[in-house]
């Protein structure tokens, strides 16, 4: 039998905000982070008879939702190392070749045209950065580029833990659009 203190007709209503805004700070994709809550939601009403009532409703929410996460990672990752697959050959000339070596360009061979883009990117972003409300900017800042901790920056602007992901949320998805316009 369900636990009675348990009531998943309001858990959108109640946690989907909060829930949404810690999945986005770990994994920086709105949809995957919609998902997650969603996924998070599914696996609490399949397991609500193991809700022992020795933690808020919102705490055993986000406890599954950690492990959503991580799972999310590790699927990541598995897949990353399936993802290379090298095919070695015979060149013309009878020596052993690399097909993936020859094809992949070396991420370390920086040319002066890399070197230019990286610049005009940096310097798209500090515009962009510009365009946020003064306070909103100086957070994301601390929190991004100088990475400050979050006790340092809740402190220095007298603000909650939840509201500083919240604005930092609303800043990433500012800058997101800001650069979409201006940059790529």
């Amino acid at each position: 039998m369900p636990n009675s203190s348990l009531n998943p007709n309001l858990w959108i209503d109640k946690y989907s905000d909060y829930l949404f805004n810690y999945t986005i700070t770990r994994v920086d994709d709105s949809e995957m982070a919609k998902d997650l809550v969603q996924e998070t939601f599914f696996a609490g009403v399949k397991s609500m008879k193991n809700f022992k009532g020795e933690a808020s409703e919102r705490t055993w929410l986000i406890s599954i939702l950690k492990r959503k996460i991580i799972d999310h990672y590790r699927k990541i990752n598995s897949n990353k190392g399936k993802a290379e697959v090298r095919m070695s050959y015979v060149n013309d000339d009878g020596s052993d070749a690399d097909w993936l070596e020859e094809r992949v360009a070396d991420p370390f061979d920086q040319t002066a045209e890399n070197e230019l883009e990286n610049k005009e990117l940096g310097v798209a972003i500090y515009r962009c950065m510009s365009t946020l409300p003064e306070k909103q900017a100086r957070i994301f800042q601390m929190k991004t580029v100088d990475k400050f901790d979050t006790e340092v920056i809740c402190k220095e602007f007298d603000i909650t833990a939840s509201n500083l992901w919240v604005i930092i949320h609303r800043a990433r998805t500012s800058m997101v659009e800001c650069l979409e316009k201006n940059w790529f």
